[in-house]
């Protein structure tokens, strides 16, 4: 027992500090290391195993929704990136680039690629010709490097793991549309999978990305009362069309400019997982993206036929991802370590309980016990998954709106930002001048104008003009 309370005691509270705790349990988890480059990290299996969780369950999203993945080169050559300007100027102060080749200096510098709309824009020039050829619906699964100046495993490094979709349609309406379908798709996915609820809007024109004609988000507020962007999808209008002259035939035969969208999805909602469901004991990880749901621990091993009873059971629970830990530590260091890793259900079997044809089933999240006839385990496993995954949604949902304050007026806005963590909601003129000023005076940024408008007053909160849409606002990662 001193070893598991030690071991738990190796995880700093969150409520003393939220930026250590989160370390703490990254490291500890071994969902990390650190690299020998500043600023990257070395994904451990653990922290991979969710990653491949995450990819496998969105990619069968996207094909289902029409889809096909491709793979772009990783360099930029530095002319295609300046094709477009706005773009060009949002990243160049996170572009690394590539300026020799061996020993000799390139003819053109090369950009390590922060995102791929050159690439992706460069190749449809060539691709596209007809009406026919449209729509181009890809996706590529890839890493991407910028050069941030303060890292944090997995919610910003200067090398990251993402997927970026990449469409082209030969109408406005087309291309719009497709941006909202991936939104929702997002969003469906953090709820169903991830139990994270979000909200879902438009980015204001200060935020959005470089380049995009609009940008949508899902948020997500973390436990300690930040946001985090967890998704975003862009429409892109004819803007990098007309700068790379993307052209198609229509049916009459006349040459138009096809409409693009992108949308991404990064390693940083690993960040988000822990942030959002973790507690003092370590991760706490929902059912649908853990990758072991189950684990099997047999009390008093080397006791006759429990080890050979613990198997048995892992055979009986074989429709789940579900381990036995066999090693040699005491049940109770297995308990501490099950927990620490986030395990959603642990199994203890011991001599007692196989005498009984029974074993206890126990829930990471609320750490409730029941004892189940072996002859039923799968069915009650089942149902304690679900439930637990429906539970922790409902509860981050309840920490989130427990969390979200309406304010309509300056002076409230700044003693809620200051004392009350969370997100913020109030009107806004639609003037970048007063987003500015209220980062400047509270360091809280617009996270997004949700699709769901609420009339909080007539007023924008910041200047008192009228106001055209209400906000979210917030400090985020």
């Amino acid at each position: 027992m001193a070893k598991e309370k030690k071991l738990v005691e190796a995880i700093t509270s969150m409520e003393e500090d939220f930026a250590q705790w989160y370390t703490d349990v990254v490291k500890k988890a071994e969902l990390v290391d650190y690299a020998s480059v500043k600023g990257c990290m070395v994904i451990k299996p653990a922290g991979y195993a969710i990653w491949e969780n995450i990819q496998k369950e969105l990619d069968a999203r996207f094909k289902a929704t029409g889809v096909e993945n491709v793979y772009m080169p990783l360099f930029i050559p530095e002319s295609l990136l300046e094709k477009e300007k706005d773009h060009v100027e949002g990243f160049a102060p996170e572009v690394a680039w590539v300026t020799h080749g061996g020993l000799e200096p390139l003819q053109e510098r090369l950009c390590v690629r922060p995102t791929s709309e050159t690439l992706f824009c460069d190749f449809y020039a060539r691709d596209i010709q007809s009406h026919r050829d449209l729509p181009k619906l890809y996706n590529q699964w890839c890493s991407v490097v910028r050069w941030e100046k303060t890292t944090r495993p997995f919610l910003r490094s200067r090398e990251f793991l993402w997927q970026e979709g990449h469409t082209a349609h030969a109408t406005a309406e087309e291309a719009e549309e497709r941006t909202i379908q991936m939104l929702n798709l997002y969003a469906d996915f953090c709820e169903e999978v991830l139990a994270m609820p979000v909200i879902r809007g438009r980015k204001t024109d200060k935020e959005k990305f470089a380049g995009a004609e609009a940008t949508y988000t899902i948020e997500a507020l973390m436990h300690d009362g930040k946001a985090l962007q967890s998704g975003t999808s862009h429409n892109f209008g004819d803007g990098f069309a007309k700068a790379f002259g993307i052209q198609y035939a229509n049916k009459d035969n006349k040459l138009e400019y096809v409409h693009q969208t992108s949308w991404g999805m990064t390693t940083r909602l690993i960040g988000a997982i822990i942030m959002v469901h973790g507690d003092d004991s370590g991760l706490v990880l929902p059912p649908r993206i853990a990758p072991t749901q189950v684990m099997v621990i047999p009390i008093q091993q080397k006791k006759e036929g429990v080890l050979d009873k613990a198997f048995e059971i892992k055979d009986i629970l074989s429709n789940f991802r579900v381990k036995v830990d066999d090693s040699d530590k005491s049940p109770g260091w297995k308990f501490s370590e099950a927990e620490m890793r986030g395990i959603p259900v642990r199994i203890e079997i011991g001599p007692k309980d196989i005498q009984a044809g029974q074993a206890v089933i126990v829930r990471r999240d609320t750490r409730e016990k029941q004892v189940a006839a072996i002859a039923e385990l799968a069915e009650k496993v089942a149902e304690t998954l679900d439930t637990m995954q429906k539970d922790m949604l409902e509860r981050a949902r309840a920490h989130r709106d427990a969390h979200t304050y309406e304010v309509t007026d300056f002076e409230a806005f700044k003693d809620t930002v200051e004392n009350k963590p969370g997100f913020v909601k109030a009107m806004w003129c639609g003037d970048e001048e007063c987003e500015n000023m209220i980062k400047e005076v509270t360091g809280a940024t617009s996270r997004c104008m949700p699709f769901a408008q609420e009339h909080l007053s007539d007023k924008c909160v910041c200047c008192g003009k009228p106001a055209k849409a209400m906000v979210y606002w917030g400090k985020a990662y």
